[in-house]
């Protein structure tokens, strides 16, 4: 028996030996072939690293910067002057003088804040960020106070890439008492000119169009003597509400085209459109021929002067009275890009050329928006001057002898 267990002992060293053995082995060949898949991923790193530099060098010849990945989003077509290849980025031009303004401050300025959030009232002034809200609700030389009323909530339905206003495919229902406190608001500020405006609602069947007309209602009801502009949506194409506003009461429709016809698809919203935009504004006139019409356009988007041109024509031949022009500014890094800012004379180019085409009255200058109020002043004079009522005099910033009521 000793015997025997010495020879079981025996074969169990040696079975022990042998798995040690094989167990070494396994392992030398794990590391071994890690180490053949290590050094096989670095030679494709260093592969791919040779083609990216391959790739920057055929790009951009001589550039050792890198782009980030932003940068990279933001490169112009390869130029190629004479021999010379170059890639250059989109470069956001640096805000010239005549576009700063100062910060906002004043009685006026933080009454009629007060009174917009104690009615939870939204305006256009705040919610698409105005370089001109200082002025307007500050009373600025005239001392009057104006603000532009944003109805229906702060979001809107589209996203335009120009604009900052909230987008939400679905936003809040209609708040049933905004009418009211709109007219309230409006008759604590004694104002004799309203601007009302709201956001696209895409998701109400009538595009919002009667509760428009409603607040319009209780304006006129609460202070007849008030005149009141309502720029609106184009309420989805349909001209029935549209033709809602224009019965509503309102003295001045207004609807803006913001662009040319060529950049349109770029700018605006997919569901907008130039031809349906001139579809709004000839219906409204139609509709009521002594409404004073009215619309807006951006430049410095890269339309060019032929363009503008074309635009302006296309708004007389369907008579409309008002007109702005503006400087598109670039709200924030996630909207579309200045393409240029234009000068103040090009602005008072665009000015007189509007008054030699007939419109009744033509802004047009850096800071100038659609509901600034310096046109309060004139367009206002021009419904005064129908209805056989004492004119309000024009400030003397404001004054030029191409504007004629």
């Amino acid at each position: 028996m000793s015997l025997l267990k010495t020879i079981q002992f025996s074969r169990s060293q040696r079975f022990i030996k042998q798995a040690i053995t094989v167990a070494s082995q396994q392992r030398t060949q794990a590391t071994l072939s890690d180490q053949n898949k290590s050094s096989r991923l670095q030679a494709l790193r260093d592969k791919l690293q040779q083609d990216a530099n391959s790739l920057d060098e055929f790009v951009n010849p001589g550039q050792t910067e890198k782009l980030n990945h932003m940068e990279a989003l933001e490169l112009r077509e390869t130029v190629i002057p004479g021999k010379q290849i170059k890639t250059t980025k989109l470069k956001q031009p640096r805000l010239p003088e005549w576009l700063k303004t100062d910060i906002p401050v004043g009685k006026n300025f933080s009454k009629i804040k007060k009174d917009l959030r104690g009615l939870k009232l939204h305006t256009v002034c705040e919610e698409a960020r105005c370089p001109n809200i200082g002025d307007c609700w500050g009373g600025g030389e005239h001392q009057t106070a104006t603000a532009t009323i944003m109805l229906m909530g702060d979001e809107c339905t589209r996203g335009c890439r120009f604009c900052s206003v909230k987008t939400n495919r679905a936003p809040k229902p209609l708040d049933p008492h905004e009418p009211e406190h709109t007219s309230e608001a409006i008759s604590r500020w004694g104002l004799d000119y309203v601007v009302l405006t709201s956001v696209d609602r895409d998701d109400l069947a009538d595009g919002g169009s009667r509760h428009f007309a409603e607040t319009i209602s209780k304006i006129k009801q609460k202070a007849p003597h008030i005149l009141v502009e309502c720029l609106t949506g184009d309420f989805g194409g349909s001209l029935e509400g549209v033709e809602t506003v224009a019965k509503s009461g309102l003295d001045v429709y207004a609807h803006n085209i913001e662009t040319v016809e060529a950049l349109t698809p770029y700018v605006r919203d997919r569901r907008a459109g130039f031809r349906q935009s001139l579809k709004v504004l000839d219906h409204a006139k139609k509709t009521r021929p002594d409404l004073i019409t009215k619309t807006s356009i951006m430049l410095g988007c890269g339309e060019t002067d032929e363009e503008v041109l074309d635009a302006l024509q296309e708004l007389r031949n369907i008579d409309v009275d008002c007109v702005t022009l503006g400087q598109y500014m670039r709200p924030t890094k996630r909207h579309m890009k200045v393409h240029e800012y234009v000068t103040p004379e090009k602005f008072k180019y665009w000015e007189t050329k509007g008054m030699e085409m007939g419109f009744k009255y033509v802004a047009s200058g850096p800071l100038v928006r659609s509901s600034y109020k310096a046109g309060e002043f004139y367009i206002g004079n021009i419904l005064k001057g129908r209805r056989g009522l004492p004119l309000t005099p024009t400030p003397e910033k404001f004054m030029s002898e191409n504007k004629k009521i």
